[in-house]
């Protein structure tokens, strides 16, 4: 059976929140799981303390716990933590849409407000993406006024309490379409509780101010074009009082005049002289650590691929690399002398049948289509 919250925390049900705070730092710090490990009742301990606490210290759940008890807090109760009445009210504050729609959205969780979050592009070059690299970013973000601090207000003044909210930032009012108080931010304030009567000319009176930041990421060997990395804390402000969202990068990878990735192979073409393919040989090819050779193997077809091993993209997973895939392209000659012309026509004669035994197997099937 679920035990009392007071009791919980060792406090009488008129107590301040004060107390109740200091009740509940001394119980947390004497029954954390860290400081427990030996006892398995201790995580169970600090999730009912944690829970207590929770309720207590929210003005809005206490009220409904002291007069609904456990059953405001039970799975599946609209006004438990996470219901969409939770307290008793519904909070709107980071809607951004006015009036009894706005409300109606502010039940479902519709039209979250802004968090602060900032996406910024980082370009690197391929062998950047294959290989991993430091990248240094600069750009924009929104942070507290230097010169008031984030209050916005002039030197030698201060925000005075919102006359409409009463300092609280939020206001309560009963819609007649709902059957619960509906709370919002206060429009005068913008939620600070707090109004500027002298604005600060730096920022005049935002409280913000917009500045050139930079960071520096590492960037993982292998990483592919579209991945993102997350640096905690460094968006913006969305508000002086509130802390910054986070800085989202995007990966973009430049094309490469030789390379194109899949997945962990690089692939290439190379041009090979028909001789050479036929006849057999060593071609130059590049590589992601610069030149290399590669071997033709004799009678090598238009189109095939073939292999370099382990030169190809380091794998995420820290085992080997991919490979390295050669498209053989055959380069024809489009001009002839008469001389060559002759020797052409010379080894076609000679080896007729041999020379083109794609186009015999060719004209084989097509007699079999319409004969």
């Amino acid at each position: 059976m679920q035990r009392d919250h007071y009791e919980v925390l060792g406090v009488q049900r008129d107590a301040t929140p004060e107390e109740i705070k200091s009740a509940f730092k001394k119980l947390a710090a004497q029954w954390h799981p860290d400081r427990n490990q030996s006892d398995p009742t201790a995580h169970e301990r600090f999730k009912e303390l944690n829970l207590a606490y929770q309720v207590l210290s929210d003005d809005n759940r206490r009220t409904l716990y002291d007069r609904l008890g456990h059953r405001a807090e039970e799975p599946g109760s609209p006004f438990g933590a996470g219901g969409p009445f939770a307290g008793g009210y519904v909070d709107i504050s980071d809607i951004a849409v006015d009036g009894i729609l706005g409300d109606l959205l502010g039940v479902f969780g519709v039209g979250r407000g802004d968090r602060g979050d900032v996406k910024h592009q980082v370009e690197v070059s391929f062998e950047e993406a294959a290989f991993g690299c430091e990248k240094t970013v600069n750009y924009d973000r929104a942070i507290a006024c230097v010169t008031c601090h984030g209050s916005g207000a002039a030197t030698g003044t201060a925000p005075v309490a919102c006359t409409t909210c009463n300092g609280r930032g939020r206001v309560r009012m009963q819609q007649g379409i709902l059957p619960i108080a509906v709370e919002r931010s206060c429009t005068r304030c913008r939620g600070t509780g707090r109004t500027v009567q002298h604005p600060c000319a730096s920022c005049r009176g935002s409280g913000l101010t917009t500045v050139t930041d930079t960071v520096r990421v590492t960037l993982p060997a292998g990483v592919e074009a579209g991945a993102t990395k997350l640096v905690g804390g460094a968006g913006n402000k969305p508000r002086a009082d509130r802390a910054p969202g986070d800085l989202e990068l995007t990966i973009a990878v430049r094309e490469h005049p030789f390379f194109r990735r899949a997945g962990d192979d690089v692939v290439c073409s190379v041009p090979v002289s028909f001789t050479q393919a036929a006849l057999g040989g060593e071609v130059e090819v590049p590589t992601l650590e610069g030149r290399g050779k590669l071997r033709v193997p004799a009678g090598t077809q238009p189109g095939t691929v073939l292999r370099i091993k382990g030169k190809g993209i380091p794998r995420r997973a820290g085992m080997g690399r991919g490979d390295q895939r050669v498209e053989v392209a055959i380069e024809v000659p489009t001009q002839l002398t008469e001389r060559q012309r002759r020797m052409l026509e010379e080894l076609a004669h000679e080896l007729r049948e041999e020379v083109l035994p794609q186009h015999k197997s060719f004209m084989e099937k097509l007699r079999e289509l319409f004969d």
